[in-house]
């Protein structure tokens, strides 16, 4: 199965960059959502940027142009660049993994409808990695 490992995090001050990375392994087939969710303590899990069937990319309001979804897919590592940091973006960091159905052309406007921000969209989860950011 698939196993996802995050890394990356810390305690960092407000403003600057830091990149968080996700290690996978145990892919079968291409066809799968990659994304990135954060939970703050006391609050619910959020689905902050994620990578499509089709390879486009989405991302939560909160966090839409600070942050920065990429990948490699030669060496399966997932990465979130977080630009411009804030107190509120302290939470713990989770990177996951959603098969979807091989041989369908995700780019078609009619194929089914990917909640690529939703967590019930993904099966496969890394055990996270804690940013604390200080003002």
């Amino acid at each position: 199965s698939v196993h996802l490992v995050e890394s990356g995090g810390g305690a960092v001050e407000s403003g600057g960059s830091l990149r968080l990375s996700c290690q996978g392994s145990g892919f079968t087939g291409k066809s799968y959502l990659l994304g990135w969710f954060r939970q703050a303590p006391g609050k619910e899990r959020e689905g902050i940027a994620s990578f499509d069937a089709d390879g486009s990319t989405t991302y939560s309001d909160s966090v839409k142009d600070r942050f920065a979804i990429s990948k490699d897919s030669a060496i399966n590592i997932l990465y979130l660049e977080m630009n411009s940091r804030k107190p509120e973006d302290t939470a713990m960091y989770y990177c996951a993994a959603g098969r979807v159905a091989e041989g369908v052309d995700w780019s078609d406007p009619d194929a089914p409808h990917r909640a690529v921000l939703e967590a019930y969209e993904y099966e496969y989860w890394g055990q996270g990695t804690q940013v604390t950011v200080s003002s």
